[in-house]
């Protein structure tokens, strides 16, 4: 092939696919690598197969984020009375910043929303300004402060997206949806 003919029509490599599905007992071996690598206190096995049973009794929502059969993102949900609690989000560090948590996002709110609920709400860590910006995207504003809540150092900004039930709230997922879809 010559060169001229190679710049013309380059290789075309396969685009990575990314999959939310349901959170399972096989992938917590893949989320604790993940969970091991961005938490400076990670979950245990333990804990994530306990909310793994929660959210067969549907108190719990949690997802992972699949590339090309790969786990390399995770979100999960806690249902309140009227609010949907998000507990978790993370990403592989070396797949940050392609809206992959974007993606687990939107999942989660359009879970809490069929279920009813009218509110969102989440903790961050007040050095984590990128996660804040996606926050803010859906609809996320602060709260308050609840001081040393990381790893009894670090504070958490509390947040809440409210009103998610409504027509407003929906175009806002629509467009976001739009952008990363």
């Amino acid at each position: 092939m010559s060169i001229v003919s190679r710049l013309l029509n380059p290789p075309t490599e396969p685009v990575p696919s990314f999959t939310v599905v349901p959170m399972r007992r096989r992938h917590v071996k893949s989320i604790l690598a993940i969970e091991e690598r961005v938490h400076p206190k990670p979950w245990s096995a333990g804990v994530f197969n306990s909310e793994i049973d929660l959210a067969r009794r549907d108190e719990r929502h949690y997802v992972v984020g699949v590339r090309d059969s790969e786990v390399v993102a995770y979100g999960g949900l806690m249902f309140a009375v009227d609010e949907a609690h998000v507990t978790n989000i993370a990403v592989a560090p070396e797949f940050q910043r392609r809206g992959y948590a974007c993606r687990l996002l939107l999942d989660l709110a359009n879970v809490a929303i069929e279920r009813g609920f009218t509110a969102l709400t989440l903790e961050v860590r007040v050095s984590n300004t990128a996660a804040q910006a996606m926050y803010r995207r859906f609809g996320f504003a602060p709260a308050g402060v609840r001081q040393r809540y990381y790893e009894n150092t670090e504070d958490a900004l509390v947040m809440w997206a409210h009103d998610i039930d409504s027509p407003e709230y929906r175009a806002r997922l629509n467009a976001i949806e739009g952008v990363t879809s």
